[in-house]
């Protein structure tokens, strides 16, 4: 049975009062699990004016108050761990394996904000001049906005909001359309942990919404997480309504295989950095690059993939999950035809997937495609689906020219035992995230998810410092005090307390 979701505001969850509604539906049944409002205009201004005015007194709270409430959110994550992992698995389809892996690198980042007295030191000179001082103070920016995707709905949210609260400001979120559950969960172990009514507030919506808030004169920051057309729209309207912007976009991430490397160790991983969690991330490879003799394992992966079957979240033989939607699985069904049509080999076709029990999934098999070339579409697309497809190259010079040639620059990985390959990769790549013989390699959150060019749009990348840097500003105070204003004399009395 379906129920309404509702919208979080001021501290309070409450049905909306929109006359518009759309489905949230298992991808594994496409049964509607919940129906979910597009935020009225008025529920969205009512939601920012709570941020606004309760910024006022949540930036006057101390920092190691703030970072206490962290330390107590982070406890109850863990605590509520594997219901929400089972509650993302609902929304999403993910297998369990894959949503506590999305629940718990959420937790990670909560942890690191937890840290924020350290994230949110200043520097300070002495003696820049006679008698004069100088230091930095960073103080934080007001009310910050995140939109966030569909394939992450636990970790998405927690790179952001928490990180943002926890430097001093306000939170509005606008989760995905498709997966609002989880997001209405976190906020509910949020409000547990003791913030308070107003740091962070969930509207919901599709692009009105988004405009909306894109537009609206007391945000500050923006954070989005998406696709590549919604990143640049992001971007552009955001910082055109002089707004702090990082809109994280697609990414066609290469994996390189030199002659030399660990054939078992490159195969298991190619396998399961590009099917896992049905390839609907944005650091899944989606592209291994053979080098020279490496060619010859091709056969072997094709193997390896055949033994790997998608299924329901529950199931422990699944492999990963379903894709999110109909649209998404007939999306990645017409490239994997285009693939064929323009000349490529299906070496393993999962088009006509099927998963006994469950009929109406959006299901896709394992997909491998050789003879790629670079102008062909699914070299070109970001497939997002369970598709992984092979290109040959003579030499590690050209395996790196063709990364460095794509227009994305999200995460690539080279799976080599020579370490003088492993450094002429990582220092010539134009590559934001490099991977040496791991396949995804995403960040710690005390680094930064640093994703390069087409990849990204913005200065500031999410989580570990450059987070703080994004969501607070800084401030320089020059001081000088004069040696003849110290008080003197019998009358001085010092009260201490």
């Amino acid at each position: 049975m379906s129920h309404h979701v509702p919208v979080y505001i001021n501290g309070e969850f409450r049905q909306s009062f929109s006359l518009e509604w759309l489905d949230v539906t298992n991808p594994a049944t496409n049964a509607v699990i919940a129906r979910l409002p597009c935020s009225t205009e008025d529920e969205v201004e009512e939601a920012v004016a709570s941020a606004r005015e309760t910024f006022k007194s949540w930036k006057e709270v101390p920092v190691p108050e703030r970072a206490r409430l962290m330390l107590n959110y982070q406890q109850l994550l863990k605590e509520h761990h594997d219901e929400l992992a089972e509650l993302l698995s609902s929304e999403t389809g993910k297998i369990i394996a894959d949503a506590k892996g999305d629940v718990w690198r959420g937790i990670e980042v909560v942890e690191q904000a937890a840290n924020i007295a350290s994230l949110m030191m200043g520097e300070t000179a002495e003696n820049i001049a006679a008698d004069i001082d100088s230091y930095s103070i960073t103080q934080p920016l007001g009310v910050c906005c995140g939109i966030t995707p569909f394939n992450f709905p636990a970790m998405i949210p927690l790179w952001m909001f928490p990180m943002a609260i926890a430097a001093g400001n306000t939170f509005v979120l606008k989760p995905s359309d498709q997966v609002p559950l989880t997001s209405i969960r976190l906020a509910e172990l949020f409000k547990l942990a003791g913030a308070p009514p107003g740091v962070l507030q969930i509207v919901h919506g599709q692009k009105t919404q988004v405009d909306y808030l894109l537009a609206h004169p007391d945000i500050r920051a923006v954070s989005f997480v998406g696709s590549v057309p919604v990143a640049r729209h992001i971007y552009q309207t955001g910082t055109h309504h002089l707004k702090r912007v990082q809109a994280f976009a697609g990414a066609k991430n290469h994996l390189v295989v030199m002659p030399d490397a660990n054939k078992e160790q490159v195969i298991s991983n190619l396998v399961g950095s590009s099917v896992g969690a049905a390839g609907q991330r944005c650091m899944a490879i989606s592209v291994a690059v053979f080098v020279g003799g490496a060619k010859e394992w091709i056969a072997d992966l094709k193997t390896e993939m055949e033994k790997v079957s998608p299924g329901a979240w529950n199931d422990d033989k699944a492999g990963y999950g379903p894709l999110i939607s109909k649209q998404a699985k007939e999306r990645v069904l017409d490239l994997i035809k285009e693939g064929k049509a323009q000349g490529a080999r299906c070496e393993l076709d999962g088009s006509h997937c099927e998963v006994d029990g469950y009929p109406d999934g959006n299901w896709v098999g394992p997909t491998l495609f050789s003879g790629v070339q670079t102008d062909m579409s699914i070299y070109q697309q970001e497939i997002f689906g369970p598709v992984l497809v092979c290109l040959e190259v003579d030499t590690l010079d050209e395996a790196i020219a063709l990364v460095n040639a794509n227009p994305y620059g999200n995460g690539t990985s080279v799976f080599t035992a020579s370490g003088a390959a492993a450094r002429k990769f990582q220092h010539e790549i134009q590559v934001g995230q490099v991977g040496i013989n791991v396949p995804i390699p995403v960040p710690l959150p005390f680094f930064s998810f640093t994703g390069w060019r087409g990849s990204f749009y913005g200065d500031l990348h999410a989580y570990g410092k450059q987070a703080v840097r994004f969501y607070t500003e800084t401030k320089t105070v020059t001081s000088r005090w004069f040696e003849d204003d110290i008080p003197t004399g019998p009358n001085l009395t010092i009260h201490l307390r």
